[in-house]
């Protein structure tokens, strides 16, 4: 995919290259956040022209809703007509003229070589003179030409204003609730923040106060988290010391850690979790950590829980064999993380867990027995729709209509989660979704089928966090504007 070099030298390879992950995004449904650090790396991109490239593809990609209303407005012909190539450019060309502090000139000037570079010298007149127009007004100029009126059509405003689709202005609105009228905008624009670098210590290997960078902050309340002031995370991550990982992920496993359970059987056999999602591997390798200081202080929990033996076992599973290789290298990178901690403590027993097992299996088919876990982690397939300031472009490949397909997977997942967790177990439904129907539609329609079942209060279990309990009086969602944080919603569900 890299460019030709004259080419490049031309257009310029932070726009050529912003350029080739629109195409590969709207071509072969490619995702922005995996293909741009490759493309990164293979054209030895750093420094400025790699921070020029990423806010060009990321802006872009998230603005695409509120820049088509304003290259409608002066095109001559419908965009849904022009040659794709051309239409990446003309995008590319008005994030940099709306939202950015680069030249009028200079952003109309590289993006007609662009356009030479990628469509021919015949569009090039056609560039020009479109985003010539663009140019005379900023953005707020041009909403008040091309956004409905909000006291008219206060969705619609809001659909052009904070680029994203109309229905999702209503999905979020449903999932605030009554604290929407207050909360509706700010929760929208957060979702197109560039969210800084947050990474997650394994609890095995040396504390989060070792590995921490200079400049690195610790994250509010998960004891493993903390987030980077900028630069490159990959050393960390090839020592295996810590991965990048939202704050909300690291709360959604430590909720299922510090959820209260039941007794133990009388065996006093090692205890057993389960992830049954757990592609790519993240929570999965925080989990493998918990697992051995469970019911320990280790574990940063408030909450008191019943006994539990250090030392339970993670069993990991992803129906998808590409995703379950993911979280094999993941618990890989702990399993190194925690063999140094081991030889730092002069290999002290019971402080590391014991190995961890990934299979490939649907959680709908289980090759599990039922019964089997003393807690499980249910991360769920959803929408995605609470991640989207890390990936711009799921807003405008999910639709309304997607919802019932996903709500009817989450529920049958659910209740084979349920059904693998002994009486007394906990189940963590998990989604990086705030859309009602795949959080609290999801728990209630499967909870008030299911006679054993009773929902914990996660808000509870989770007491430093503020402003958790939106969605409901026991189940908790997490919010861009309130905690900085994806929209991670969490229910923790006890087996009588």
């Amino acid at each position: 995919m890299s460019p030709p070099r004259d080419a490049s030298r031309r257009a310029g390879l932070p726009r050529r290259t912003a350029y080739d992950v629109l195409a590969a995004v709207a071509d072969r449904e490619a995702y922005a956040n995996l293909l741009l650090p490759r493309l990164l790396a293979d054209r030895s991109m750093t420094g400025r022209d790699a921070a020029l490239a990423t806010e060009l593809a990321y802006g872009t990609l998230r603005g695409l809703g509120t820049y088509d209303a304003v290259l409608a407005a002066y095109s001559d012909r419908p965009l849904g007509r022009l040659d794709p190539p051309v239409l990446h450019v003309l995008r590319l060309g008005a994030h940099q003229l709306l939202a950015t502090r680069i030249g009028a000139h200079a952003a109309v000037a590289t993006s007609v070589d662009l356009a030479r570079a990628v469509a021919g010298p015949r569009v090039s007149g056609y560039v020009n003179a479109v985003l010539r127009r663009v140019a005379t007004r900023d953005l707020g100029q041009w909403l008040a030409i091309v956004a409905p009126a909000p006291q008219d059509d206060p969705d619609g405003y809001l659909a052009v204003r904070y680029s994203y689709p109309r229905w999702m202005i209503g999905a979020y609105r449903a999932a605030l609730g009554d604290a929407a009228g207050q909360e509706l905008e700010a929760a929208l624009a957060a979702g197109n923040e560039r969210p800084r670098v947050t990474m997650a210590a394994f609890p095995g290997g040396p504390g989060r106060d070792e590995i921490m960078p200079d400049g690195a902050e610790p994250s509010r309340w998960s004891p493993f988290g903390f987030t980077l002031p900028g630069g490159d995370p990959s050393a960390l991550i090839a020592e295996g010391h810590a991965a990048v990982q939202d704050e909300g992920s690291q709360l959604a496993a430590l909720a299922l850690a510090r959820a209260p359970a039941g007794e133990l059987p009388a065996s006093g056999a090692t205890g057993l979790w389960l992830d049954m999602c757990a592609g790519p591997g993240g929570k999965a390798r925080l989990l493998h950590g918990l697992a051995a200081i469970a019911g320990d202080a280790a574990a940063g929990g408030s909450v008191a829980h019943a006994p539990a033996p250090r030392g339970a076992r993670l069993i990991a599973a992803d129906v998808h064999p590409h995703r379950a290789a993911l979280v094999k290298a993941a618990l890989a990178s702990a399993g190194q993380a925690g063999g140094r901690a081991r030889a730092t403590a002069g290999g002290q027993a019971g402080v590391l867990p014991g190995p961890a097992a990934v299979v490939v299996a649907d959680g709908r088919r289980p090759p599990w027995r039922e019964a089997m876990f003393d807690r499980v982690l249910l991360d769920a397939p959803c929408s995605g729709l609470g991640a989207l300031r890390r990936r711009p472009e799921a807003r405008w490949r999910k639709s309304e209509s997607d919802l019932p397909a996903l709500a009817e997977l989450q529920r049958a997942l659910l209740r084979s989660a349920l059904a693998a967790c002994r009486p007394g177990g906990v189940t963590g439904y998990v989604t990086c979704s705030p859309v009602p129907a795949e959080t609290r539609d999801v728990v209630a329609a499967v909870a008030g089928s299911t006679a054993d079942v009773e929902i914990l209060d996660a808000p509870a279990v989770l007491s430093d966090v503020p402003g958790l309990r939106s969605p409901g009086p026991r189940l908790a969602q997490l919010w861009p504007h309130r905690h900085g944080t994806d929209a991670i919603f969490i229910a923790l569900l006890r087996r009588r």
